[in-house]
């Protein structure tokens, strides 16, 4: 067996806010959409449409976003289980310092950036649904 790629899939209580969340803090773009009569994928969010899944982009990271009620159909083994997640999710950046002032000056969620015993500099964020992100950046 050969693992090429992970893409985690969150689920969330609501998808254009949760699109616009990680466009604005983070920079991801938005790849497609599918609307609630899942008839379809969007490439850009319709005003007059509701969605149930997005996929995002940025570097060589992708996320999915799922709708709650979709999600827990398809992932039946999340149907008692709340939002959010007790895992985080780890990716290299570059620039830590400038992007840990940028997201605390937003007032997010967010804890110190500290260099840890292992030679990296890194900090976690709290997204809207309770997902937890770390960024974290090699110590010169």
């Amino acid at each position: 067996m050969k693992i090429s790629k992970l893409s985690p899939n969150f689920e969330v209580s609501n998808i254009r806010k949760t699109a616009s969340f990680y466009t604005e803090h983070f920079g991801f773009n938005l790849i497609m959409a599918v609307p609630e009569s899942q008839d379809g994928i969007d490439q850009t969010f319709a005003e007059n449409k509701e969605y149930v899944y997005a996929m995002m982009h940025k570097d060589n990271v992708e996320f999915m976003f799922q709708r709650t009620d979709t999600f827990k159909n398809d992932v039946v083994f999340s149907k008692e289980l709340p939002i959010g997640a007790t895992v985080s999710f780890y990716m290299d950046i570059e620039g830590i310092t400038e992007f840990h002032k940028i997201l605390k000056d937003k007032g997010l969620q967010i804890t110190e950036l500290k260099t840890t015993w292992y030679g990296m500099q890194e900090f976690y964020v709290k997204d809207l649904n309770g997902y937890i992100l770390g960024f974290a950046q090699r110590v010169e």
